[in-house]
């Protein structure tokens, strides 16, 4: 029987709003929420993403950290879904910038920048580039 390696998935999204802070929280919460649960066996669910606090009036920052992780049997065979799947909710989001770090036993660290052609995302309005850097360690 060949047992699969764990590989670990892991990273953030970050938003700047300048302007409609709350409408960008809310909007990107509800894409996060608006995910299939991870009991429907997709590989990109709702319960891997720390969820940001319900908008408030009160936020000083202008930036937004929404966190993400979750361990899978062997997600580099299937990471073309992933990225897929990914992709899908990055479209329905406001955000700057998000990085993925993907984790395997058998292929080191994949590290995964995505842009966009403007200096920020608006949901279904620009162009999703990805950045692809990978680190070995030997030993």
């Amino acid at each position: 029987m060949d047992i699969q390696s764990e590989s670990v998935v892991y990273g953030c999204i970050k938003d700047v709003a300048l302007v409609d802070i709350s409408e960008h929280r809310r909007s990107n919460r509800e894409a996060m929420l608006e995910l299939p649960s991870a009991e429907s066996w997709t590989l990109v669910n709702r319960e891997m993403f720390s969820l940001p606090e319900k908008t408030t009036t009160d936020i000083n920052l202008s930036t937004e950290v929404m966190h993400f992780g979750a361990s899978y049997q062997g997600v580099e065979h299937e990471w073309k879904y992933w990225l897929e799947q990914f992709e899908n909710l990055l479209r329905k989001m406001y955000w700057v910038s998000a990085t993925v770090h993907l984790e395997t036993e058998m292929s080191g660290l994949h590290s995964f920048v995505f842009e966009t052609s403007d200096a920020a995302h608006v949901p279904n309005q620009s162009n999703i580039n990805i950045r692809c850097e990978w680190l070995k360690e030997v030993g």
